[in-house]
């Protein structure tokens, strides 16, 4: 891939993501989850989550993301005031933008964001010791119960050819008006 342009549902704001992805994963984790449910509750917006219940996201490099439009749009919420994650929204749709971890060297792009025929293929489901009932999850990926040596090597990889930095990621900032 050499750039996507990402947008939000409606347009107003968009990224511009350069190069190979890290991977892609869908994740299954209590947090995951219970933002989903926050988000799904906003006005006008929709579901993100795929059929089996969880969040597809793609992992990118932070020092291959541009913004590029509408980012005076774009806030942020944290399940907890200390949480080491908070999830950034386009307020002009309530759509779903990106993931941060503190001090992270990626960010993990709603899938969504990715027009369906260049959206990249999910490598693995994670945190599927976290899932709540349903049927059993299909078979046409890897479905660990935790995150796997082989993920955790591929953004050991990423930070390893990044020389170590960590780029600051300087939109959401103000913080979304949601009960948390």
């Amino acid at each position: 891939m050499e750039q996507m342009r990402l947008t939000c549902r409606c347009g107003q704001s968009a990224m511009v993501v350069s190069g190979q992805p890290i991977t892609a994963a869908e994740c299954h984790c209590t947090s995951c989850r219970k933002a989903a449910e926050i988000m799904e509750a906003l006005p006008d917006a929709v579901s993100d989550r795929v059929e089996t219940g969880g969040t597809q996201f793609v992992l990118v490099r932070k020092d291959r993301v541009a913004f590029t439009d509408g980012a005076d749009h774009l806030r942020h919420f944290r399940l907890k005031s200390d949480s080491k994650t908070r999830r950034v929204l386009a307020t002009c749709c309530n759509t779903p933008m990106f993931l941060e971890f503190a001090d992270g060297h990626w960010l993990s792009v709603y899938a969504a964001r990715w027009p369906a025929g260049a959206r990249p293929k999910m490598d693995l489901r994670t945190m599927t010791k976290d899932r709540v009932g349903g049927a059993p999850l299909p078979d046409d990926m890897p479905n660990p119960k935790s995150h796997t040596a082989g993920f955790m090597l591929k953004l050991l990889g990423a930070w390893v050819a990044m020389r170590f930095r960590v780029p600051k990621v300087s939109v959401g900032h103000e913080r979304i008006g949601v009960d948390v």
